[in-house]
């Protein structure tokens, strides 16, 4: 009986001996990012810019990050009834993430407008928020927007929501300053209704008086429109020095370009970030553009940045074959926050990340030295002032804030 007794004692240490190093050895959870964007219709050319910045981003943190294996998905915001952003869908894309707890951050979305319907269902849930591309201040900042903003976004009352990209109160001032540099006096301004299109062009009408600019009109269009002959029409008897359209590629900008040199207005044509894509020169036709229209964009173009921003660039080149449109530094920005907020935080949870990006200054990322300001802002307020030539995007001088 004793010997029996020592076997099974014997055999009973080897089974836990076996054991120990695989308890020992468990992985930690594996953790995941997703980004909600416009995948389907005309934003497409951009927001592929955007996610190969994100998945760059992501290939440079080796797959793992702080001892997590990480993943990434890439959701579409937009059906093909619309051809953009669909509302449904962001709630939808929302609610996937938070209910997902392996889901540590939601990259997104592309839109402004989007961003009102999901930044309160991530703020309740607690679950970090990072958009490289919408600029409605209202979003972040009080004071500018509607009465209730931006406390509507925040039902929980912190802050969970961080943009890499300034704001359309910096854009629409610029947009301003640059008119008056060149000689314009008279302005028509017009837009496409929307929270982005009209929140800019509201900026720019505001900002344009304070430099000796007289707005003629403000005027929102139908961005499902066929044309706007009747309207262009309008404009030329009126003669402004310049027509300001706050919209997107999306919102039909290429057709009122084209419909303005139509009916032979000869103003300036200045259009906001929104218009800053291939997209958009394709839609109106290069000759419609060329030698009069004006482009803002938040910070300089892929080709214009550098230290990291270049070696980004360079990167980019390297593993996709192309150029990145305008905004894909943005997507490469933004992964790059959440990493780092993965890495800062005491423990991989959502609200130990959150609270370790609320507290990021002096980053030294793609876009250069920056920080988070308390409403979860970036410092950067440098923008650019580009133009079309040869039916190509070219860099024409440096607006607002420091250079790079």
């Amino acid at each position: 009986m004793r010997t029996l007794s020592l076997v099974a004692s014997s055999f009973s240490l080897l089974v836990l001996l076996i054991a120990l190093p695989s308890l020992s050895s468990a992985a930690p959870d594996p953790i995941k990012i997703v980004s909600s964007l416009p995948r389907t219709g005309s934003s497409n050319s951009q927001t592929t810019s955007i996610v190969n910045g994100i998945k760059l981003a992501l290939d440079e943190a080796g797959g793992t990050i702080a001892g997590h294996a990480l993943s990434y998905e890439d959701w579409d915001d937009a059906s093909p009834e619309r051809g953009a952003w669909d509302p449904a869908l962001e709630a939808a894309n929302a609610d996937k993430a938070i209910n997902d707890p392996s889901v540590i951050a939601l990259i997104g979305p592309y839109n402004s407008g989007a961003a009102k319907i999901s930044m309160p269902k991530t703020n309740a849930a607690g679950l970090l928020h990072v958009s490289p591309s919408v600029t409605w201040p209202g979003l972040t900042k009080p004071g500018i927007g509607e009465a209730n903003e931006p406390e509507v976004y925040r039902p929980a009352g912190t802050k969970n929501f961080f943009r890499v990209v300034p704001a359309d109160d910096i854009q629409g001032l610029v947009a301003a300053e640059w008119a008056k540099s060149l000689g314009v006096k008279t302005a028509y301004v017009l837009h496409d209704r929307e929270l982005y299109g009209k929140g800019v062009a509201e900026i720019f009408r505001r900002s344009a008086p304070l430099q000796g600019i007289q707005v003629l009109e403000f005027e929102g269009i139908d961005p499902k429109a066929s044309n706007y002959r009747s309207l262009a029409t309008k404009i030329r008897q009126r003669r402004p020095d310049l027509v300001y359209f706050g919209g997107t590629t999306q919102s039909n900008a290429g057709q009122v370009a084209k419909d303005l040199k139509a009916s032979g207005v000869t103003a300036k044509f200045m259009v906001p970030d929104g218009c800053f894509e291939q997209a958009f020169i394709q839609s109106a036709g290069a000759e419609n553009l060329n030698g009069r229209t004006y482009i803002t964009f938040g910070g300089v173009p892929p080709e214009q940045l550098q230290g990291k921003g270049k070696a980004f660039y360079e990167s980019y080149r390297n593993k996709y074959g192309s150029a990145p449109e305008a905004y894909a530094v943005y997507g490469y920005e933004a992964a790059q926050v959440v990493l780092e907020g993965i890495k800062r935080a005491p423990k991989v949870d959502r609200q130990s990340v959150i609270k370790a990006v609320s507290e990021i200054k002096e980053f030294d990322g793609a876009l250069g030295k920056w920080s988070f300001d308390a409403n979860g802002d970036t410092s950067l307020t440098v923008m650019s002032g580009n133009v079309v030539e040869s039916g190509q995007f070219k860099f024409e001088r440096l607006l607002g804030g420091a250079s790079q």
